[in-house]
This record gives C-alpha cells, sequence and structure tokens, in this order.
C-alpha cells in the first residue's frame, strides 16, 4: 500500500508540474487564441537566469520574482515583435515562428550558460527528512509546495478571466480580434498581456520543478515537460484551466502508474504514450474534455 500510495502522490506532483505549463498554454490560447510552443524553452531560459542569480548569492525567492518578471518582458515582446506581425498573415506562419523560437531559445540558453548540467536550489525544503508520512509513504515539502502553487495559479488564473475587465477583455479578442476592436478593446495591450502572463506562469514553473526534475536543469529539462503539457491543456480544453490541471493530474498519475506496473513499457514510452493521447484527442474530441465549442453564423 506505502508504496501505490508513493507512486500515487509522484504522480500527483508530476501532474500538477504538467498543469502549471498547461495553465500557460491555456492562458496564451484564451487570450490570443495561439497556442505558443516556445513556452517552455522560455521558461528554460529564466530559469537559467534565476540559476545564475542564485550563484551570485541571491536567495532564490528573490530569483524567481527576478525570473518572473524576464518572463513577463520576454512574452510580451515576443508577441509584439515576433509573433503580431506574422499572426496577420496565417496560423501556419504564427507555428513555423513558434518553432523557430523554440530552437532559438534554447540555442541562447546553451550559448549564454553552457551546457552541463546545473543545481537549481529548491523553493521549499527539499532534504531527505523533509516529508510528511501519509499511510505509510513519504510526502515531500517539496511537492507539497508545488501542490499549493497549482492551487494558488488556477484560483487567479479563473479569478481573471471571470472577475476582471482584463479576462474580459481577453476572451473577446480571442472569440473575435475585429469585434472586439471595434468594441474599444485595445487588441495589441491585450494580446501582450496575455503572452505576458503566460511568460511569468511558465518561468515561475520552471523555478518551482526544476529541483524535482531527475536531470535538475539542462538543455533538455522544460521538452518533456511541453509534451506532457500540452496532452494535458489539449485533454482538458484549450481553453478551460480547470480542463488544464484535471488533464495534467490525469496524465502525471496515468504515467507513474503505467511505469510502476506495467512492465513491458517501464520507463522507455511515456512521452509515446502523450503523444497518442494528444492524437486521439484531436481525432475525436478536438474541444477536449472541459473546452467549448465555438459556433460561427455565416
Amino acid at each position: 500500500m506505502d508504496i501505490f500510495l508513493e507512486r500515487l502522490f509522484d504522480g500527483v506532483t508530476n501532474g500538477a508540474v504538467y498543469a502549471i505549463m498547461a495553465l500557460a498554454l491555456v492562458v496564451v490560447f484564451r487570450g490570443t487564441g495561439t497556442i505558443n510552443f516556445a513556452q517552455g524553452e522560455m521558461a528554460l531560459f529564466t530559469t537559467y537566469v534565476a540559476w545564475a542569480l542564485t550563484t551570485q548569492d541571491v536567495p532564490v525567492w528573490i530569483a524567481a520574482l527576478v525570473a518572473a518578471a524576464i518572463g513577463f518582458v520576454l512574452g510580451a515582446v515576443t508577441e509584439r515583435t515576433l509573433i503580431r506581425p506574422v499572426r496577420r498573415r496565417n496560423d501556419m506562419a504564427t507555428l513555423v515562428v513558434a518553432l523557430g523560437l523554440f530552437t532559438g531559445f534554447n540555442a541562447l540558453a546553451g550559448l549564454l550558460f553552457n551546457s552541463e548540467t546545473k543545481t537549481m536550489p529548491s523553493l521549499f525544503p527539499g532534504g531527505e527528512s523533509d516529508y510528511v508520512a501519509v499511510g505509510g509513504a513519504r510526502l515531500y515539502w517539496d511537492a507539497l509546495g508545488v501542490w499549493l502553487f497549482v492551487i494558488l495559479v488556477i484560483g487567479a488564473v479563473f479569478w481573471l478571466f471571470n472577475r476582471t475587465r482584463l479576462g474580459l477583455h481577453m476572451r473577446a479578442v480571442a472569440d473575435n480580434p475585429e469585434s472586439a476592436a471595434l468594441s474599444g478593446v485595445p487588441t495589441g495591450r491585450i494580446l501582450m498581456l496575455g503572452w505576458g502572463l503566460a511568460g511569468i506562469i511558465g518561468s515561475l514553473a520552471g523555478v518551482l520543478v526544476t529541483p524535482l526534475s531527475p536531470h535538475q536543469l539542462s538543455l533538455t529539462t522544460m521538452f518533456p515537460i511541453l509534451i506532457y503539457a500540452s496532452a494535458a491543456a489539449l485533454f482538458g480544453g484549450l481553453d478551460s484551466p480547470i480542463g488544464a490541471v484535471v488533464g495534467g493530474l490525469v496524465i502525471g498519475v496515468l504515467e507513474m502508474m503505467i511505469t510502476g506496473y506495467v512492465e513491458f513499457i517501464g520507463g522507455t514510452l511515456p512521452q509515446t504514450a502523450a503523444l497518442v493521447v494528444i492524437v486521439l484527442i484531436l481525432l475525436f474530441r478536438p474541444t477536449g474534455l472541459f473546452g467549448s465549442r465555438q459556433m460561427e453564423r455565416l
């Protein structure tokens, strides 16, 4: 029973990690109608910045806030200078730019910080003795910190989209930017803010989850997380923050249970399984479990 609980706790923790990044994807999509495939590498770059600050004796919490501020600037500037000019042409051009940004941020991180694996300090106690016993299993404080962060972020995102004028404007721009502009919504500013807010979430997620990664901080840290997060966002619905969290948790728990109990899969095929989930959802339920269907009048 204790082994099952430990795998369950690990699955929920991994799922929370995927949910955080999926939330960043949802914020961009719900605010701008675009999927930012460079989200993971933008978070990777700002996490490297946070790591560099910690090596200069800057407290990790301050380094995380600086990374979040840089993430906001990166997101806003990227949308304004690269995404917006090509988005007016077609969605394929936006996709190509996002993929270019993916490789560009990864290469920039390697150029500035080299490709050696770094050790990122945790925002929460992460020692071998920093845990609480639950049913004979160990639940570590850094895992609980990730859980708490997801709860806070989902609450903030829900409040943003449902209780603020900014959230209303972001939804209007995503649904129909032309009509929103005619109604007096500052579409350009809203698009920048959407990417900037996603940059904040992604940056905090990178600083938070990197210490939990078995490979710590390297140029490949965020790519598998982006794969799982994309599957989670599609599973729950690209316009649903709740769906992103549910999708992340489901995929995280399934990953750990399959890895632990299905011997012929082991640890070799979890990313492939996530890609299979993406394909199946796109085929049979493109809006995801909680996504809303868009209706257009002809």
